[in-house]
């Protein structure tokens, strides 16, 4: 069993307690988001995962490169410090992959968003937007999965305006929505998360699959293959 140092230990650390031993991964390590990590032992950590929140992520990231611990990241909202981030990891020779969603249906329904956004590009009479809703505790909005499934969509050539929208309320886990609509009909692209279970897998694979590995990757690259990479 690897052993597996879990940064943040609210819901979500401790469904990745729980799910851990199926990913091969013994949890050795569990840390608040508040510990001081630059103060903490990472002997023997063969891999960390970070879901704390955003004014927390840099700051436990750069102690995390410092150790020279392979670190996978679930937190968003700090994206702003990526590059600064992503420069630690490489200045230590590590491993990090960060993500705007680990779960893999998400990463699936991006790329149909993509192809979505392909096609009704170039028809005029359709407009767009992308809508999404949380849980009221979620501090970033519009949150990062919705993001970068607009960027997704602008990459695959969509140049028209997306309306983009955000809801906070109650416990929901996590909807995204993309749609199209003209004067003759609407279609509507939808992805509801049941829980955060999609999350913490993703997460656990991501670990797995960075062990050994050098360099900064985004989680669907560890999906679908990196660039110039055979496909593992």
């Amino acid at each position: 069993m690897r052993q597996l140092a879990l940064v943040g230990y609210g819901r979500m650390g401790r469904l990745l307690h729980q799910l851990a031993p199926e990913y091969q991964f013994e949890v050795k390590l569990t840390l608040d988001v508040d510990a001081d990590l630059a103060r903490q032992d990472f002997s023997g950590i063969d891999a960390a995962i970070e879901f704390t929140e955003p004014g927390a992520a840099p700051a436990n990231l750069l102690a995390l490169a410092a150790a020279g611990v392979p670190t996978v990241c679930g937190t968003t909202g700090w994206f702003g410090r990526l590059e600064e981030v992503s420069a630690a990891f490489r200045a230590h020779n590590g491993a990090f992959v960060y993500g705007a969603n680990f779960s893999i249906g998400v990463q699936l329904f991006s790329r149909l968003c993509a192809e979505a956004a392909r096609l009704f590009g170039s028809h005029r009479d359709y407009e767009a937007w992308a809508w999404e809703m949380h849980h009221s505790a979620k501090k970033d909005a519009p949150s990062g999965t919705l993001l970068m499934l607009v960027d997704r969509m602008r990459a695959a050539g969509y140049a028209a305006p997306v309306d983009v929208a955000s809801s906070r309320a109650g416990r929901v886990p996590g909807i995204h929505e993309i749609g199209f609509d003209s004067a003759a009909d609407t279609i509507t692209l939808r992805h509801s998360a049941r829980s955060r279970e999609g999350f913490a897998r993703g997460a656990l694979f991501a670990a797995q699959w960075i062990l050994g590995r050098h360099g900064v990757y985004e989680f669907s690259e560890a999906l679908f293959g990196v660039p110039g990479e055979e496909a593992q």
